[in-house]
Parts: C-alpha cells; sequence; structure tokens
C-alpha cells in the first residue's frame, strides 16, 4: 500500500498558499501510480473560515486518489465539518446525532485496502496545543477493539512527542500518555502519523514509528539552523510517501515540491 501524507497546507484565500498546495496536488497526480490514499494531517485552512474550507475542498477534489483528512490547530471544527465533510454534526466516529453539535471532536474510519486508517481530532478549540478528549479516547479504543487484527493507522495533527523545539513542544499532544495506553499491548498498528510541526520528522512514540509530515505551506526553521523567525517561508512544500508491505512494516520516504 502507498500513502501519501501532506501537512499544513494554511490555506488563507492568498495566491503564495494557494500556489503552493496546488504544485503538491499536480505532483501527486503525475506520479505513475496514484496513492492508494493521501492523508492530509490537519491545518487545511489557516484562520477556519467558510471560504478557505471552500478553497480546500475545490483543490483537494483534483487528487486523482481518495483524500482522508482531519483538522489541526488552525481550523474550526463547525466549519471544516460543513466545507469539507458536508456533515451538519457528527459523533465521533462520523454517525449521525440526533442532536447534532458541530463543534463535537472529528473521528472517522477509513478502510483502505486492508487497513483501517483512524483521522484524529486532536485539536483544542480556539488554542494551539493538542489533546485527545476523552469521547475521543473512547472512541479510540472502542474502534480498536472492534477492528480486531485489522492492520491500523492511526492519523492526527498534534505529535505525541518531543521535537526539541521550545514553540512546538509547548504545542504538541498534552496527553500523550493516555494514548500510549489506549496502544500498549496491540501489534496491529505499524506507526502513528501527524503533522502540525512543518518539518519532516521520525521518532519512536509506543514502541511504534511516529513519522511527522512536511508542511506544504512553510518549513520548521531549528534552533541550530541558520535565519530568522520561526519557519522557513522559501523552503519548498514537502510530502511524505509510507509504503506498507504484506508483513506490515512502514518504509518512509521523504520529497520536496520543487
Amino acid at each position: 500500500m502507498l500513502l501519501a501524507h501532506i501537512s499544513d497546507l494554511h490555506l488563507d484565500g492568498g495566491a503564495r498558499a494557494a500556489q503552493r498546495a496546488a504544485r503538491v496536488v499536480e505532483f501527486i497526480n503525475a506520479m505513475s501510480r496514484h496513492p492508494d490514499a493521501v492523508l492530509v494531517t490537519g491545518d487545511i485552512a489557516d484562520h477556519g473560515a467558510p471560504a478557505e474550507y471552500a478553497e480546500a475542498a475545490e483543490l483537494l477534489a483534483r487528487i486523482d486518489a481518495p483524500v482522508l483528512t482531519c483538522p489541526g490547530n488552525h481550523d474550526d471544527r463547525a466549519a471544516y465539518r460543513k466545507g469539507l465533510l458536508d456533515l451538519p454534526g457528527d459523533r465521533p466516529g462520523g454517525a449521525k446525532s440526533a442532536a447534532p453539535d458541530p463543534y463535537a471532536p472529528v473521528n472517522r474510519l477509513h478502510r483502505v485496502g486492508d487497513y483501517a486508517i483512524l483521522m484524529l481530532d486532536s485539536t483544542i478549540p480556539g488554542e494551539d496545543p493538542g489533546v485527545f478528549e476523552d469521547a475521543t479516547l473512547e472512541w479510540l479504543a472502542h474502534t480498536l477493539d472492534t477492528l480486531g487484527d485489522t492492520p491500523v493507522l492511526p492519523a492526527f495533527h498534534h505529535p505525541p512527542a518531543v521535537i526539541h523545539h521550545e514553540y512546538l513542544d509547548s504545542t504538541n499532544l498534552t496527553n500523550a500518555d493516555r494514548f500510549a495506553e489506549i496502544l500498549a499491548g496491540r501489534d496491529n498498528i505499524p506507526a502513528v502519523l501527524v503533522g502540525h510541526a512543518h518539518t519532516p520528522a521520525a521518532t519512536t512514540f509506543a514502541g511504534r514509528p511516529l513519522l511527522i509530515a512536511p508542511g506544504v505551506t512553510s518549513t520548521l526553521r531549528l534552533p541550530w539552523e541558520p535565519g530568522e523567525g520561526l519557519v522557513n517561508r522559501t523552503s519548498p512544500p514537502g510530502i511524505a510517501f509510507h509504503v506498507l508491505d504484506a508483513d506490515r512494516r512502514i518504509m518512509t520516504h521523504f520529497r520536496v515540491v520543487e
């Protein structure tokens, strides 16, 4: 299975963000093999405005592969739901609620080949750090139990591990320990996929690979790198490719899109 993984488009109605995101879409569509799915791990919009989601929906519809998304800290749950999912309200997991709450966490299960991909909501409305709300953790544990031995890839926005960058580490997932407890003892989760950091990176979490997609709109400037400011806005957009084999091993390749 081949997955393309992008993150942090920050579409804002401006030409710069739109052009960078369009270059990534064109790169994916020009591939000799279309990915089995494209994962977009949050910060799709920059301000959470309805017009930004209309722009995102038009852009992502051009991709010649299924597109799976989750929100990031710049996204607005209600506008995200309406603009990208066409759902006025969900219970976690995508089931319609009798009393829709457009601000409930957006957690969704997708089947891609033999895999289940869980696009999880790690956002705290109006704040930069992340958390898995109790409803999300309950949905996650129940879904994993239901899936049994099916191989599962959880994907969400906020890294549950130290990035070694002062600002990023103040906005990570704040209850990563509870997430790790749910993953413990499950051997059907080959990796965890996230965004938010605007840098391609890899480490381990809860005994499995933690793979961080590069940013589309910009690249994080690490503390030891030359230059001024939090991000480098001139670096080209990035993309990750995750290849999963029959033994549930994952190999990740990072590319820039010139």
